[in-house]
């Protein structure tokens, strides 16, 4: 935030000179001038304050985004429970969060490792956090919990969506963040202390470790404990491809994902009215420059990931496969989201060109190894966010860094830029981190709940599909209600599970999506 002018009678004094009304003159001018002060630094907070709650609003948006390439993806018999989930994740994990996970993640002052106040925002808002912070923080947290959800979609109980959510939320990802997000975090870029890991501390801007490796490798685990869906690979071990019921709902939801990525990591500077002070630039510079070449870099790299899984897929596989380049796109933003304030736009373009090869690598790695993850979700968002963080500590620009985070003149940045190697260390770093952590928490909690039997669903639930089982009917079957029209869908109503014989209508057609 601006700081606020100040004004004092006595420095006037002098410039007035020793007229009887003097004093009053001078007091009346820094009246003024403290009124129009404390007006411009009200205007600067609001502005900010609206800046970060659209931001929110456009991270939260991405929810639809998840829910609709979710469905999309799984099985038209599924699509209810998926979609369930997706709500799940919101609402679970807004109390979850609300109760613990943002004072574990943004409690300061704190250690390095956990936050300690905010408790229920007790105490808030506060001179360093106000509401629009915390809503901000909170859609980022159930991003973290909807991307595992879509790993070990079409076979897992709804118990476990909410005891995994929650946990996910309200501890797990809370930890992580303070780690590399939080003032106090031992490995945090932002460290007030100046006792920063290898000089630099971390560089994830908007999460390609904290968010992306944190759902993906969360998901890999739920996934692995599962084990792959029925029919996922035949009795000799061959991959059949259980394809997603509607490419139209995975295309609206990339689209909305890729609407909402502009909150995601142009959002993350929090604030917008910032000068950088840059007197070789002009006033026109300033961090708002520094949010429009955030938005430009992360629509670069996923536009690059989604033209390279285009024709790569081409030439592996002999088509063009709207799905796979969804896929791709949205590997491509993953993999910025570590790096895209602090790179140029060309370098941008790097980035998501390996990332859709590292998505296409771990895809196929998968498959090899027989693991099922019907949205790609642990190779897309673990795989592609670990390449971004390997990204940023090759390709940071000096300039861009200590924009971002000032304070450090002499901070390491970018191999490739010349700035050494000491950033890409604390990069790796976070990436063994992030896997050790995540798996020591996630990984037993998904296997208590198969030890307990809360994980996965029967085999006859899993072959009829959960919407009929679990959720009371199918998303997608219905008949036409006028028995006299011969146009098939004229009007529908939805089919609910029945014990009693559907009648035979002559002129009624069912449809099975």
């Amino acid at each position: 935030m601006a700081s606020a002018m100040t004004c004092s009678a006595a420095d006037l004094l002098p410039h007035l000179g020793n007229s009887a009304n003097a004093t009053a003159a001078a007091e009346f001018i820094c009246g003024r001038f403290t009124a129009v002060s404390e007006y411009l630094s009200n205007t600067t907070y609001a502005v900010d304050s609206t800046y970060l709650l659209f931001s929110a609003y456009l991270v939260f948006a991405m929810q639809l985004g998840f829910a609709m390439l979710c469905a999309g993806s799984v099985r038209a018999k599924n699509t209810m429970n998926i979609m369930l989930t997706n709500v799940l994740d919101a609402a679970a994990g807004g109390l979850s969060y609300y109760l613990f996970g943002f004072a574990f993640a943004f409690g300061a002052p704190s250690n390095g490792f956990i936050g300690k106040h905010f408790f229920g925002l007790k105490e808030f808002p506060s001179q360093s956090f106000d509401y629009s912070y915390f809503l901000y923080q909170w859609a980022f947290a159930i991003a973290a919990a909807g991307i595992t959800s879509g790993s070990i979609a079409e076979r897992t109980q709804f118990v476990a969506y909410l005891i995994y959510s929650s946990f996910l939320t309200g501890f797990v990802y809370p930890i992580v963040s303070h780690w590399f997000w939080s003032a106090d975090g031992w490995a945090s870029a932002s460290k007030t202390d100046g006792n920063l890991l290898f000089g630099s501390g971390v560089i994830d801007f908007a999460g390609s470790g904290v968010v992306h490796m944190v759902g993906g490798i969360a998901g890999l685990w739920g996934a692995f404990i599962e084990g792959p869906r029925i029919g996922r690979f035949d009795r000799i071990g061959r991959s059949v491809t259980l394809r997603g019921h509607s490419a139209s709902l995975v295309v609206l939801g990339t689209f909305l994902l890729w609407f909402g990525w502009y909150g995601f990591n142009p959002g993350s500077f929090i604030i917008i009215l910032k000068s950088y002070g840059d007197s070789t630039k002009g006033t026109y510079y300033g961090q708002w420059s520094a949010i429009g070449r955030t938005a430009v870099t992360t629509t670069l790299a996923g536009c690059t990931a989604a033209l390279t899984t285009l024709f790569g897929k081409r030439l592996l596989v002999g088509h063009w496969n709207v799905v796979d380049v969804c896929n791709g796109l949205l590997g491509g933003f993953a993999a910025i989201t570590s790096g895209c304030a602090v790179v140029e736009p060309w370098a941008a373009i790097v980035c998501g060109f390996i990332a859709a090869w590292v998505l296409i690598g771990f895809n196929k790695l998968a498959t090899k190894l027989k693991y099922d993850d019907p949205l790609e979700a642990a190779q897309l968002h673990g795989g592609c966010g670990s390449w971004g963080i390997i990204f940023t500590g090759l390709f940071a620009k000096k300039e861009y860094v200590n924009e971002v985070y000032p304070g450090f003149p002499n901070r390491p940045y970018g191999l490739f830029m010349g700035g050494g190697g000491k950033l890409l260390g604390s990069q790796i770093i976070q990436i063994l981190v992030i896997i050790g952590w995540v798996s020591v928490t996630m990984g037993p909690l998904f296997f208590l709940l198969h030890k307990f039997k809360l994980l996965r669903i029967s085999r006859e639930d899993e072959t009829a599909g959960m919407d009929l089982t679990r959720h009371g009917g199918f998303a997608y079957i219905y008949h036409d209600e006028d028995e006299g029209s011969s146009m098939p869908g004229f009007k529908i109503t939805k089919i609910e599970p029945t014990n009693t014989p559907t009648p035979d209508h002559h002129h009624s057609r069912s449809v099975a999506v």
